[in-house]
């Protein structure tokens, strides 16, 4: 049975975080994220047309889910950001006491292009994105 629905993006992620003053600094003061709005203890920030949710890890978010291992329960999320110059994003990053991998291509929804990977301050992986080749 065909779903009644098509998927059109990605609205929001939660991620919970141990310290969520110092993981929303990150996201708004090292990656430039604005700020969107505060519900309780979750903080909404605007990446683009989507949202990144922080909520505390010792409470459960919105969904009342939890990591059954008790660990991290995010590989990594994507930004795709523009422009993309690797140099001058790890140049960036370095000034901010963040560091990062090498570029490398890689494929996302947009097709194969340019990206580096990093870690915000609760260990969950970060890639940085650029266009698809030839975009």
């Amino acid at each position: 049975m065909p779903t009644p629905f098509s998927i059109v993006g990605i609205d929001h992620v939660v991620l919970r975080a141990v310290d969520p003053a110092a993981l929303e600094r990150f996201y708004l003061d090292v990656l430039g994220l604005g700020f969107e709005k505060r519900q309780g203890n979750l903080a909404q920030l605007r990446a683009g047309q989507a949202l990144i949710d922080i909520v505390p890890a010792d409470e459960a978010g919105p969904a009342r889910g939890t990591s059954r291992s008790g660990g991290a329960n995010l590989d990594h999320l994507c930004l795709r950001v523009e422009p993309f110059d690797a140099g001058a994003i790890a140049k960036h990053l370095a000034g901010q006491g963040v560091a990062c991998d090498a570029e490398a291509s890689r494929y996302g929804a947009e097709g194969i292009g340019p990206s580096i990977y990093l870690r915000d301050p609760e260990g969950n992986g970060v890639e940085l994105k650029g266009p698809a080749n030839g975009r």
